[in-house]
Parts: C-alpha cells; sequence; structure tokens
C-alpha cells in the first residue's frame, strides 16, 4: 500500500460498551488539536467527536471500545498507528479536573485487537481496544466523595487566591500522605500511583501524589500539568512525576513528593533553575510545550511564604 495520501472510508460504525455513534474516516485536513503520525493513510474525519466519546468511554472504565468500517482498501498496516495516534489525542483532550493528565496518569496502555473481513467488493474491518485501568470505577466514585471531602475541609472562597489554593493543596498532601515504600518495586502494583491511593489509603508514590494535587488544583480552578522525568538521588537517576501550577501567568515545579520526604519546602514553587536535579523527559522540552507552559525564571517570592512556613508540617 502506497502511504502518500490520507483517503476516504465512509460508513464506520462507532461503538462503546454503552451506545454507539457515527465516524467517518477522511482526506480532508484535521483540526488542529488532533496530531497525527507522519503518513499515516486512514484519518478520522469527525474526529473531536470519536475522541470525545473514547475519553467518555475512559471516564466510565469501560472495558471494551469497538470501531467497524468498510473500505475498498487494504489498511491494516495502519490500525495500530491509528488507534495509538487515537488514544494519545483522547488522553490529551481538556484539562479539566478528571480530563486529561487525571486519565492519562491512571491509564496503562490498552490491548488491541484487530481484523478485517472480505464482503463484496469490500473489506469490512473491527477494532477493539481494551484499556488498562489503574483503579476502578467503584475506586474512583469513591475519590469523588474524598475530594468533596477535602474541599470542604480547606474551604476555598472567592476571595481565596490561588497562591493559597496552592499552598493549602501542596499542605495537606504533604501533612496526609507519606511516599509507599512497600510497593515501590513491585512493577504489577499500580494503584499507588492513583488520587485513590492517595486519598484513601494515605500512601502513594510520586505519580500518585502528582495526580492527587492536579486533581484538587483543578477542582480549585488553578490550572497545572503532571511533568514526568528522572530525579537524582544520591548517585542514580531514577524516575519521577511532579507538578507544574500556574501562578501570575507564569508556571512554577512543585514537587509535594519530595518536600513530605525530605520535610522542606525547596520544590515549594520553584524554577528550573532552582531544581536541576529534576529532569523532564523530553516530550516536556520541547518549544511547543515550553510555549504553551512558559515556566518562570524566578522561584516565588512572598512574604506568605515564611509566614506559613511554620505551620506546613504541623
Amino acid at each position: 500500500m502506497t502511504k502518500c495520501r490520507r483517503i476516504a472510508i465512509a460508513g464506520v460504525l462507532f461503538f462503546l460498551a454503552v451506545g454507539a455513534a457515527m465516524a467517518v474516516f477522511t482526506r480532508h485536513a484535521s483540526p488542529p488539536s488532533y496530531v497525527h503520525s507522519e503518513n499515516l493513510s486512514v484519518v478520522f474525519e469527525n474526529e473531536e467527536k470519536v475522541l470525545r466519546r473514547v475519553q467518555a468511554s475512559l471516564k466510565k472504565h469501560d472495558r471494551r471500545i469497538t470501531l467497524t468500517f468498510s473500505g475498498k482498501g487494504e489498511y491494516m498496516e495502519d490500525i495500530s498507528v491509528l488507534v495509538s495516534d487515537l488514544m494519545k489525542n483522547a488522553l490529551a483532550m481538556g484539562d479539566g479536573p478528571t480530563d486529561g493528565d487525571y486519565i492519562r496518569y491512571q491509564y496503562g496502555g490498552y490491548t488491541l485487537f484487530y481484523s478485517h473481513e472480505q464482503v463484496g467488493a469490500q473489506y469490512r474491518y473491527t477494532i477493539q481496544i481494551e484499556p488498562i485501568y489503574y483503579t476502578t470505577l467503584e475506586q474512583e466514585q469513591q475519590v469523588d466523595e474524598a475530594v468533596k471531602s477535602i474541599l470542604a475541609e480547606l474551604d476555598f472562597k472567592r476571595s481565596t487566591s490561588d497562591y493559597e489554593k496552592i499552598r493549602a493543596v501542596h499542605n495537606y498532601l504533604v501533612r496526609t500522605v507519606t511516599y509507599d515504600i512497600i510497593h515501590k518495586k513491585n512493577e504489577s502494583y499500580h494503584l499507588d500511583t492513583t488520587a485513590y491511593a492517595a486519598f484513601l489509603n494515605g500512601t502513594a508514590t510520586c505519580q500518585g501524589y502528582s495526580v492527587a494535587a492536579y486533581r484538587l488544583l483543578r477542582e480549585a480552578g488553578v490550572h497545572c500539568r503532571i511533568v514526568t522525568g528522572t530525579v537524582a538521588d544520591g548517585e542514580t537517576a531514577e524516575r519521577h512525576a511532579w507538578n507544574l501550577v500556574e501562578l501570575g501567568g507564569v508556571y512554577y515545579n512543585l514537587d509535594a513528593t519530595w518536600d513530605a520526604l525530605l520535610e522542606t519546602e525547596d520544590y515549594f514553587l520553584k524554577s528550573d533553575n532552582a531544581i536541576p536535579d529534576h529532569v523532564r523527559d523530553s516530550e516536556f522540552k520541547q518549544a511547543s510545550f515550553q510555549a504553551q507552559y512558559p515556566m518562570t525564571e524566578a522561584d516565588y517570592e512572598d512574604s506568605a511564604l515564611n509566614t506559613h512556613q511554620s505551620a506546613t508540617f504541623s
């Protein structure tokens, strides 16, 4: 198959575990929000609608997402790339409390099955995506209740500044969550990377701290992201996750995990230069990411830092 253009395929059916929606493939230009792999021969026409359906399915923890379509061509070699693009873009959609990074970092990929059969002059394709979740739907419902309780305890008002919200969330996680050392080397155990572990079990790894911070801050109206990379630990570099938080139009590093472990505030609202031991993965170093999330050139300076510091670990 020549992969020099994207071709149109009509009549694609898109099924979720509950309900169904129509989707088609096209050679037309895609929305700028959807990123395609180069030289992909088939793409979705109504991509945003399909992405929202997939995202909704992931939020509901549907066990299987099935897509079927018919076309005259042989597209089997592109299916895995097509699905990879679909899932990446579905996970990148939105930055609400339970969108974007919240799904991405509590999800372990998917198992993909696909096949086709010839029906007359056409081929009928069937794609089955089985997502891997780190939590159950019931556990996410418990998280929802825990978040309501925590936000009631934090008691944010309309007059509460973003700085005060960030401070309160950081202090809450430092005070109530301990690092999960027990499961650290258990590669088959993933619950400690979730907000559930932080809120309900009171123990989590760095990823769990970061997802919990993301959920609380986004619920409070503070924009943030989760970034991954490595962090120096003595002579070795370990995998790590932490947050970027927006304050005053720029972003600061926030690492509740290390502040909890070290009982410091060395990782609270810091510039990149202040924490050279934190090295981001390549996707977070790209110019497009840095343009979208401009970093501060200096640490956050406020008299409140000194005012609140003595109460941080009470």
